[in-house]
């Protein structure tokens, strides 16, 4: 629950966009306590109230997903010259198989999300890592074409999970000041299997042969299988009833009184809201015009009442559930209170979030941008560098993934505690102890330049035969601003729009997937129509153009969240309501 509230100097009431939230009481006679947000309840079974190491163990079995997917989907690269002596497999058939994986991610999100926000994160964890296991032993025993493409549809259809189903995670577990630190984490792992994928493979292929890079896969996820069944625990809440919650919020519209009754309130900070003082608990004065005002019930003191919003208060009476009631199959959300086809609705609503909501559609545009730049940079490299004047073997082709390494581990470690410390810096120091999402925005300005750099050393190097430590250092610096910007504009997605996140999520990733999968596929006639420079020179051009807009949703982003909020609202309330 966020403070909703914002005063001019009329003493008007107006209520706060999405996600501006009051981060600090600066006005609180024990000191600067940071408000937690989202609000636990007093239930002990609540995530957000579990222990620090059963919070992280979980977060690091999510993330343990993620990097054997991300490894699964990237490590074929390095295997594609000795599938192309072996099988015969052209480098466009190879390509094209990428293309359709990347259509797959895309896909996959939108037909099984709906099932984690209905059914719980853990039966679609457990799902889709046991899938994964079957499929890395199919991919050991590939013959044709028809396993290849068929294996890398399935592969990556469910694979999609690990681009949006983490965050989900991160949002059910942290606290809004704690989840830039987990999202670098979480874009660190991800990126980082994803380059260590192709390292390992390089070796393994070079060693072994190409087919022990898949089995050595079945063997890893086969034990991912055995420890997410006994170790993952739901991370999805629902409330029972006799869990205790902060006062919930119904959004009307009417006329209320200029004043409150002081009757009504009982402390003597409420007391002050009366007067029109400024309160973290929401102003009771109002101006004469109609106003959307949350109805709220207001409690003798805030400290005292359940879901303190500084700490967290543990309620004895409510038992912890045991090992095994932990390790449920599914965790199914009533359908009371949404609409009758809400499960079929999650799977066009992202589409409806991503043109309708300009902060979901812009982030989407930067992820799938950079993420799709990125795509052609790994394809070229292992389509190029095999070749005169490079003459790479396998276990060479996946060493570049060493820079790419160096360059995320800066990248995502480094944004994520620098924009925690940020936000509550500047909004205890700049804005009255309030946070807007946007203030996170301004830690991507440093890392900008990293993406021109890196694009553009990677690009005019491989297409003039430079050097590859030329083509290295471009492949670093690309991937120090690939990390953080990824993190930054996930986290800011996350923040303001925490009540839709699976939908925009989803929405997300769609467009991300789309830019890989257009550009995989036009890459080969596009490349002999004007040479590999200008392809990435004409990507990079239309990246700087997207990140261009950064200033304006650092400047005019509360602006469209506000001017947005009645269709938040209105699909915030067609969610599976889990914490209420």
């Amino acid at each position: 629950m966020s403070d909703p509230f914002t005063h001019d100097e009329a003493g008007t009431t107006t209520l706060w966009p999405p996600g501006t939230v009051r981060l600090e009481d600066l006005n609180r006679s024990a000191g600067r306590d940071i408000i937690l947000h989202p609000r636990p309840t007093t239930d002990p079974n609540d995530p957000l109230n579990w222990p620090n190491r059963r919070k992280y163990w979980n977060f690091g079995l999510a993330v343990l997903y993620v990097a054997m997917v991300a490894e699964f989907i990237n490590a074929s690269t390095p295997t594609w010259g000795p599938m192309n002596k072996q099988l015969g497999y052209s480098y466009t058939i190879l390509n094209d198989s990428y293309a359709v994986g990347c259509a797959a991610l895309g896909l996959g999100s939108l037909l099984l999300i709906p099932v984690a926000l209905k059914f719980g994160r853990r039966p679609v964890y457990i799902f889709s890592t046991v899938l994964q296991f079957a499929l890395s032993i199919w991919s050991a025993k590939m013959e044709t074409v028809a396993d290849l493409m068929v294996i890398n549809i399935l592969q990556c259809f469910f694979g999609s999970l690990a681009e949006t189903i983490v965050q989900m995670t991160i949002a059910d577990l942290f606290f809004v000041h704690q989840r830039g630190r987990m999202n670098g984490l979480y874009i660190w792992v991800y990126l980082l299997a994803t380059y260590m994928g192709s390292f390992i493979a390089g070796y393994v292929a070079k060693g072994q042969g190409w087919r022990w890079v898949w089995w050595w896969n079945a063997v890893f996820f086969g034990v991912c299988v055995f420890i997410v069944v006994f170790g993952y625990e739901e991370t999805k809440y629902i409330p029972p009833l006799n869990a205790s919650s902060p006062p919930a919020v119904t959004t009307e519209i009417e006329n209320p009184p200029t004043t409150a009754s002081p009757e009504h309130l009982t402390s003597e900070k409420e007391a002050n809201i009366a007067e029109g003082n400024s309160s973290i608990d929401g102003p009771t004065k109002t101006g004469s015009s109609p106003v959307l005002k949350p109805s709220l019930s207001l409690q003798a003191s805030r400290d005292d009442r359940p879901g303190n919003i500084y700490h967290i208060t543990i309620d004895p009476n409510i038992p912890m559930k045991t090992y095994w009631q932990r390790l449920a199959l599914t965790t199914t959300t009533s359908g009371a209170g949404v609409p009758h086809n809400s499960f079929i609705r999650h799977m066009y609503q992202p589409l409806i979030l991503l043109v309708t909501i300009p902060g979901i559609g812009y982030a989407a545009l930067v992820y799938g941008i950079l993420v799709g730049l990125g795509d052609i940079m790994s394809t070229t490299l292992s389509t190029y560098l095999p070749q005169a004047p490079y003459n790479f073997n396998s276990d060479q082709v996946g060493l570049m993934a060493l820079p790419r390494m160096i360059g995320v581990s800066i990248g995502a470690l480094v944004v994520g505690p620098i924009s925690d410390w940020w936000i509550v810096y500047f909004s205890r120091t700049k804005n009255g102890g309030v946070y807007d999402p946007e203030t996170r925005l301004w830690c991507i300005m440093p890392f900008l330049p990293f993406i021109p750099a890196g694009a553009l050393l990677f690009g005019i190097g491989l297409s003039h035969h430079v050097a590859w430590p030329v083509i290295a250092v471009g492949l670093a610096l690309y991937s120090i601003g690939l990390a953080a910007i990824q993190s930054l504009v996930i986290t800011y997605v996350t923040d303001s729009y925490k009540e839709v996140i699976g939908d925009a999520l989803v929405a997300v990733t769609v467009i991300r997937n789309s830019f890989s999968t257009a550009f995989v596929f036009a890459l080969t006639p596009w490349v002999a129509a004007v040479s590999i420079q200008w392809v990435l020179v004409t990507i990079l051009l239309i990246a700087c153009l997207i990140l261009s807009g950064l200033g304006i949703f650092i400047k005019y982003g509360k602006t469209f969240r506000d001017r947005c909020a009645a269709t938040y609202e209105y699909y915030a309330q067609r969610q599976y309501q889990e914490r209420v």
